[in-house]
């Protein structure tokens, strides 16, 4: 039986960050904590490449257009979505998730989902960098792994 888990590696990867700007005030957070992930692993700042988009719903067409390129390993989404009193929430996170997945699985190429789905602000900065972690460091760290995986794949190792 052959396993694969993929090494953290990150020699000659390159990565980017699609963020949403509609509540920067978390999302840079996540964007923080993604970076620092990076960094962590061995990315250099010439390997990462990061642009942002009004709201969530937009992250999927930029994912896409950054998978397509070809210029990434894989491409990290990160936004935050927080409850209000209408259904729009759960249009705009089934929609943003739904778009992530469907720009992966058209490429091929890695996209990590980012993006928190809270009641309320302060859920989200608790995911952000407070007392549940960062979950921009999750995906980016999910991001690192999975190109690895599928790189072991296909060199054949």
């Amino acid at each position: 039986m052959k396993e694969r888990r993929g090494s953290l590696d990150v020699s000659g990867r390159r990565f980017a960050i699609a963020a949403a700007s509609f509540n920067e005030m978390v999302v840079g957070k996540l964007v923080e904590g993604a970076l620092a992930c990076f960094r962590a692993h061995g990315v250099g700042e010439d390997a990462i490449e990061l642009a942002w988009v009004p709201g969530a719903f937009e992250l999927p067409l930029l994912a896409r257009r950054f998978a397509e390129s070809g210029r990434y390993d894989a491409v990290v989404c990160l936004g935050a979505i927080v409850r209000g009193e209408t259904p729009h929430f759960d249009v705009i996170a089934r929609e943003a998730a739904r778009g992530i997945q469907d720009a992966a699985l058209a490429t091929g190429v890695p996209v990590t989902l980012g993006v928190l789905t809270t009641d309320t602000v302060a859920q989200a900065l608790e995911r952000a960098g407070g007392s549940n972690g960062n979950k921009g460091w999750d995906a980016a760290l999910a991001a690192i792994h999975m190109a690895a995986v599928l790189g072991e794949i296909e060199k054949g190792e």
